[in-house]
């Protein structure tokens, strides 16, 4: 049995790791699409490193793109298995496929304009509308906590990773003869005490652990700082200034946390009646996604509701779905706040905004999580003084704020608590994935205080034996 790292494999986007057993079984967990990494994004997407027909079930870990955006592309390159997921996965997958699909047409038609107007060769979508739509037939749901064979000799178990809704560790239980060997691949590592989710749920011990590495060398503010920030923060940009505050956020997960603030801010009248504007058609459908599935919400959340039932709506609160309602948000007097996708800058209408936006001092971009740093809002994040966007150069006047308390991912405290519920002299071998370079040495640093001392990191198109 081996097991071969096909992307987040040095870097946090593209997850792809694919197990094979020594019956000649192909196993992929999660297929995602490689983000913010320049020229070379394309080329990494377009090319597997492996045999799409030869992969025989797909067991995807959580809806975010970067973990399953390639799934369409997969589908249309010849893989015809199932795709084993939670059920609120498969319920975001139906939209965010859809809505990646619909994003790269657009973007390659705009591309292709250019190209043909210069002569050149024109280019084609990763997959399209169609693909995405094929692809979600595969869907397999399985609850979290109900061990599934879903191939002879290997049992798949969910438990929750509190890391968006439907988001689950996968566990593996794999026998061979008389051996059976226990893999978990982590996911993505959820926050304790999240303001909407459920807590990252102990998993079984494992032989073999897989384990996300995004925020291994740093530890987050808690959420009593961050709303006091965001108070401020509105005070100082909407009311001291007359300026609007711009946050690219992800239309999963992020953007309900910001609303969520929002709403208790206003409910508790801490803010002034500021319009608050989510510009994403996703985020809106994701929202709706999110109220389908309270059995995700933690206890104090679902408490909370009792007494104010839309814990992501108030007055000034406002989805805009139409391009026209969009565009108008660019001429729009006066202060506001809007929050629009994606997460990274990289695509959507938050790239419209911040053209819009980040020349006057009067304006705050507010970053609320990881970025890749080659990625726009990386680059915001880093403090460049100039972006490019749609290929023209912009100056940043105005102020960049950082609030990671609102990413979705744990600090190195909350992971290491994450993983105390193993034994670390079980585990045989752990393997670092979802982490750019410089952050292995400190994660491993800290894993190694905790008594998990074989660990390496994966490398991209390294294949590893599995003794």
């Amino acid at each position: 049995m081996h097991i071969g790292f096909y992307g987040a494999a040095g870097t946090v986007t593209g997850s792809k790791h694919l197990l094979t057993l020594n019956n000649g079984k192909n196993i992929l967990l999660d297929c995602g699409l490689f983000q913010g990494r320049g020229q070379e994004t394309d080329e990494l997407n377009r090319h597997w490193g492996f045999e799409p027909r030869n992969v025989d079930v797909l067991v995807l870990s959580h809806a975010h793109i970067d973990h399953s955006g390639l799934i369409p592309k997969l589908v249309k390159d010849g893989f015809t298995g199932a795709i084993y997921c939670t059920k609120a996965t498969a319920d975001l997958c139906e939209i965010m496929l859809i809505d990646s699909a619909g994003i790269q047409e657009s973007e390659v038609a705009y591309v292709n304009k250019k190209l043909a107007a210069k002569g050149k060769k024109l280019i084609k979508p990763l997959y399209d509308s169609y693909d995405a739509t094929q692809s979600l037939t595969q869907f397999v749901t399985v609850p979290y906590n109900m061990p599934t064979e879903i191939i002879e000799g290997l049992e798949l178990t969910f438990t929750d990773s509190g890391h968006i809704i439907g988001s689950a560790a996968i566990n593996l239980k794999i026998t061979e003869g008389n051996k059976t060997t226990a893999l978990t691949f982590t996911g993505d590592i959820g926050k304790y005490n999240n303001r909407i989710l459920r807590d990252p749920q102990p998993f079984p011990q494992a032989d073999y652990i897989i384990c996300e590495s995004t925020y291994g060398d740093r530890l987050h503010e808690t959420y009593e700082d961050v709303e006091k920030q965001l108070q401020r923060l509105v005070n100082e940009t909407c009311v001291a200034k007359g300026g609007k505050i711009v946050i690219p956020a992800f239309s999963v997960g992020r953007t309900q946390e910001v609303v969520n603030v929002l709403n208790n801010l206003s409910f508790e009248n801490k803010i002034p009646a500021i319009p608050v504007f989510v510009d994403s058609p996703l985020a809106v459908n994701a929202t709706n996604i999110m109220r389908n599935h309270p059995e995700c919400f933690n206890e104090e959340l679902q408490a909370y509701m009792q007494n104010d039932p839309s814990p992501f709506g108030f007055n000034k609160l406002h989805y805009t779905q139409n391009v026209e309602e969009s565009i108008a948000l660019n001429t729009l007097k006066g202060p506001a706040i809007i929050i629009s996708a994606s997460g990274m800058a990289e695509a959507g209408r938050i790239k419209h905004h911040l053209k819009n936006h980040i020349g006057d001092p009067r304006n705050t971009v507010l970053i609320v999580g990881w970025a890749t740093p080659t990625s726009l809002a990386g680059r915001l994040r880093n403090g460049d003084r100039q972006v490019s966007i749609y290929g023209e150069w912009y100056d940043v006047n105005a102020d960049v704020i950082v609030l990671d308390p609102f990413s979705a991912h744990g600090d190195y405290k909350e992971m290491i608590q994450y993983l105390s519920c193993q034994n670390p002299e079980k585990v045989k071998k752990m393997f670092l994935v979802h982490g750019d370079p410089e952050v292995m040495p400190a994660w491993m640093d800290h894993l190694a205080d905790a008594g998990f001392s074989n660990t390496t990191v994966g490398e991209y198109k390294k294949i590893y034996e599995l003794p």
